[in-house]
């Protein structure tokens, strides 16, 4: 078997054949030869090069007899051992991954297009795979050992991580390293069957006149891509601030101020929480608030902004309905440390919110809007929802694909003489309701 076949199978990529061994033996020489005083004075690109020279000097002086390709592929492996992220590395490279799960030394499974596949590659040992972790997580100045065993983080170039080790796992060392993909315009998200023309027409209009709205759904279903779409329809003239655990959004107007929270140094010391930013951000003059996520009690900061005239913030919030959403703010509202009623934080949501966009990731792994509800309840009224508009699926047909249909219904009187007086339209494809009796209305619990 050619090195460049061993190389490309799983034992070789697993870093435990032969060859793993000739990986392992090249990076020692490699390291033998290297001044890394010399190496630490040079940028990431000149220490690549650099050592892809004096690899390329060592295989030519000590063998083995390779083809071009090989000895590209050996250089390349052997590089990425000593200096980048090993088995990983390629995987960062890779645009269509948009998530890597290491579950262990011998399990990774990476996202591509919405749906996990597991992956023949393996770290050599269970050492190998701390010390690639340890690399990532020394470039943000963190630790990861028994006393601090789980670390969740922003990488200079973007990415999301967290990890955790054991005593708390009992899998072994977990990585997960999430990637975000370039923002979309609300154009683009139709082009994908995110959502449909009236939809963008009306989301649009919400925007523009200044709707509190709040994007929910479950985990990596595209709420932060749809928050920057949204945001790119506030206009150029508004000071915007946006606030994030870890900075994703990418808005393009001028006057933008982007916070990002900070986790305690290795001291336990230094944190700043979205709370106190959010609070924060109300003494610095926002036309609008833009909150990543909010998880605790800083949505009870956020509502108050939403209320006290602050009006077009945006926000997200992890829950798998609208009903569930405005239930999950409020009991996030209640994780604050002033202690507030739970009928008084209804009557600060049915106050606050006016919008609630859900997402939904199907089998297939397309995400699209689901529904479009308006918060139609006032004060102490139970929370009634009117769905504007809804996406109806089909059964999965044999190919795995899910299709289906968007659903329009005719926006409240009360919304859209909002829209009018903010100079909007509500698009054709949805009227206006003129009676109770045409609203697609329901209690939430």
């Amino acid at each position: 078997m050619s090195l460049r076949a061993r190389i490309n199978s799983p034992e070789e990529r697993t870093g435990r054949g032969e060859d793993g061994h000739l990986v392992a033996s090249y990076r020692a020489k490699l390291l033998e030869e290297i001044d890394l005083a010399e190496m630490s004075a040079l940028s990431p690109a000149e220490r690549r090069a650099r050592l892809e020279r004096v690899l390329g000097h060592i295989i030519s002086r000590e063998g083995p007899v390779l083809s071009t390709v090989e000895r590209a592929q050996l250089i390349r492996r052997v590089v990425d051992e000593a200096l980048g992220l090993g088995i990983l590395e390629p995987l960062l490279e890779d645009a269509s991954v948009t998530e890597i799960m290491v579950n262990g030394p011998d399990a990774v499974f990476v996202e591509r297009g919405g749906r996990v596949e597991q992956l023949p590659l393996r770290f050599a040992s269970h050492d190998q795979l701390m010390q690639t972790i340890e690399r990532i997580v020394s470039t943000v100045n963190r630790r990861v050992d028994e006393s601090n065993p789980m670390v969740d983080a922003r990488l200079p170039s973007g990415e999301r991580v967290n990890v955790i080790i054991p005593p708390l796992s009992l899998t072994g060392a977990v990585l997960t390293i999430r990637r975000f993909p370039r923002s979309f315009t609300l154009q683009e998200l139709i082009g994908l069957g995110s959502l449909d023309e009236p939809m963008l027409y009306l989301l649009a209009g919400l925007v523009q006149a200044r709707f509190n709205i709040i994007v929910s759904g479950a985990t990596g279903t595209g709420k932060t891509t749809l928050l920057n779409a949204l945001s790119g329809l506030i206009p150029e003239g508004e000071r915007i601030i946006t606030i994030e655990d870890s900075a994703e959004l990418q808005l393009q107007q001028p006057h933008v101020i982007r916070l990002e929270s900070r986790p305690p140094n290795v001291e336990g010391k230094g944190r700043v929480t979205i709370r106190d930013l959010v609070r924060n951000s109300l003494r610095m003059r926002p036309d609008r608030i833009v909150v990543g996520e909010v998880r605790g009690g800083e949505s009870l900061d956020m509502l108050q902004a939403m209320s006290t005239g602050h009006d077009g913030s945006l926000a997200t919030v992890h829950a798998n309905s609208a009903e569930d959403a405005l239930t999950r703010l409020q009991t996030l509202a209640s994780m604050s440390d002033v202690e507030i009623p739970f009928v008084a934080l209804h009557d600060q949501i049915n106050s606050a919110v006016d919008v609630i966009v859900q997402l939904t990731r199907f089998a297939d792994g397309a995400r699209r809007i689901t529904e479009i509800a308006l918060l139609e309840s006032h004060g102490g009224e139970p929370y009634r929802l009117a769905t504007v508009a809804r996406f109806d699926a089909l059964p999965m047909t044999p190919d795995g694909r899910v299709h289906g249909s968007y659903v329009h219904h005719p926006v409240p009187r009360r919304t859209a003489d909002r829209l009018y007086m903010a100079g909007q339209t509500v698009p054709q494809a949805f009227g206006i309701a003129h009676s109770t009796d045409q609203l697609a209305t329901r209690e939430a619990r």
